[in-house]
């Protein structure tokens, strides 16, 4: 997945947050049970500390002699701290131990362990202190004083082993729980990503397939109220005023061209007949012949752009069959030999009978014409132009290779762009106008092909045009799908 993509970013924020969320508030739920935990056996254990001082205070009043068996008689008949895993200790002012729990026994804490008294200056004081093996003990402290004026600190502790037992568990319930939330936040992100972003993706996919050639299209609209469904309005909307733009550009060229014809043809029939004039000064002759060279090139401009303008419209649309290339390619190739033959060229056309496609015989036939005229007219004396036409991965392929002077590399991305010229200079004597491969572009595109160029300056070029290949009409004759055209013409 594309780390910069609008769909990872939410997602990651998404689950992110919702596990960022579930971390503060397992967390924030483990340290409010511990302190809840711990403050209750604290509380606990000042109960129990207040418990024995009421003791000390019904015993106190007995004769010293007897204190310290009957206060130890009275807290283990109620409190047993030695097999309860409790901790009791009364010290009198003075630092005299009056009881301390037993430290004998599996549950019996040390006081040794606990330490010495520490007399609180309040009345009341909660304290934790650590014992061995990682543990940790509570101790409550509570000073008071007996009816006979001593002063006494009861102080009862217990320790946090349940506490942090409890923690413990809550500890592995977050563990356990978060690659869970994890996997639901994932898959709910995905989902609800998936399902924000689905008119996205609509919407790309279909503002891929508009091109100029189908602008008549639209994107689809989200009925939601969002921002989405007002940025497809808005694109739709500048789609419609793209498709204006376009149509009314054509018109203009197709008018144009159109209105242009007429007054060229009548021109170009003045100046015939005026040079046909037997009596015509050789200056003058001169002059009316240029001017007459000038206008057939115009001529042939015009009728370009004509043409561009007729496909663009869909002409090629219209009047589609299915045809073998590799014979249309081989007759249109001996059509061209004269031109080959004016210039000592020779010309190989290797094609194998039986590459079926579907289109405009006439359109794709200006194909071949178009890139054999350019082969011939840029191939010096004595070179080879070779048309060669096959199928390959269910493409059809037509290539015109010659040995001509070649076509610079800055020149290859711009070559079909109309009124283009590698060379101007020359392309302006030999009649060209840069209108030929921008035709032969619009034929091809108008067939859902491409073409493309490569060439090597000095060394020749190569035209490379690949079309959909189509299944073989079944009267078309299995003895001429395995022919091969090989035309050679010196």
């Amino acid at each position: 997945m594309n780390t910069r993509s609008l769909r990872f970013q939410l997602l990651t924020w998404y689950a992110g947050l919702l596990l960022g969320v579930f971390v503060i508030i397992g967390v924030a739920t483990y340290l409010a049970l511990a302190r809840s935990l711990t403050g209750a056996l604290e509380e606990s254990q000042m109960r129990r500390a207040r418990q024995v001082a009421h003791l000390l205070a019904d015993v106190a009043k007995a004769p010293h002699a007897f204190l310290q068996e009957r206060l130890a008689q009275e807290i283990e008949t109620s409190f047993a701290p030695g097999q309860n895993n409790r901790f009791i200790r009364v010290t009198a002012e003075g630092g005299a131990t009056v009881y301390s729990s037993p430290s004998r026994g599996e549950a019996a804490i040390d006081p040794a362990v606990v330490g010495d008294p520490h007399w609180p200056v309040r009345a009341e004081e909660r304290r934790t202190i650590p014992l061995p093996q990682g543990r940790s003990m509570v101790l409550a402290g509570h000073k008071f004083q007996a009816s006979d004026g001593k002063v006494y600190l009861v102080e009862a502790g217990a320790p946090l082993d349940s506490v942090q037992s409890d923690s413990r568990k809550w500890l592995m319930f977050l563990a356990a729980m978060l690659p869970i939330v994890g996997s639901i936040a994932l898959g709910g992100g995905y989902f609800l990503v998936k399902r924000a972003l689905t008119p996205v993706d609509r919407i790309s996919a279909s503002a891929e397939r508009i091109s100029s050639h189908n602008l008549g299209e639209r994107l689809p609209v989200a009925q939601t109220g969002d921002e989405l469904e007002r940025l497809s309005i808005a694109l739709n909307l500048m789609i419609h005023r793209l498709d204006d733009s376009f149509q009314h550009s054509r018109r203009f060229v197709a008018d144009a061209s159109h209105e242009l014809r007429t007054p060229l043809t009548i021109l170009r029939g003045e100046l015939e007949t005026f040079v046909s004039e037997p009596e015509l000064p050789p200056d003058w002759r001169e002059r009316l012949n240029t001017a007459l060279e000038e206008v057939v090139r115009l001529s042939h401009i015009v009728e370009g752009l004509f043409s561009i303008s007729r496909l663009d419209a869909g002409e090629a649309a219209a009047e589609r069959a299915k045809f073998d290339l590799a014979q249309l390619a081989a007759s249109t190739a001996d059509q061209m030999s004269l031109l080959a033959e004016d210039k000592n060229l020779r010309v190989i056309c290797n094609a194998t009978r039986g590459v079926w496609v579907e289109g405009d015989r006439a359109r794709l036939k200006q194909v071949i014409v178009n890139l054999l005229d350019n082969a011939i007219k840029y191939t010096p004396g004595g070179g080879t132009v070779t048309l060669g036409v096959s199928a390959r991965d269910n493409k059809a392929i037509l290539e015109v290779t010659d040995t001509g002077i070649g076509i610079p590399a800055e020149a290859l991305p711009r070559l079909f762009e109309r009124f283009f010229r590698v060379d101007k200079a020359r392309s302006r004597e030999q009649g060209g106008a840069g209108l030929g491969l921008s035709i032969v572009k619009s034929i091809c595109t108008a067939h859902q092909g491409t073409v493309e160029a490569c060439s090597t300056p000095g060394a020749g070029s190569t035209f490379r045009v690949t079309l959909p290949l189509e299944v073989a009409p079944a009267d078309a004759g299995k003895e001429n799908h395995a022919k091969t055209y090989e035309l050679q013409h010196s």
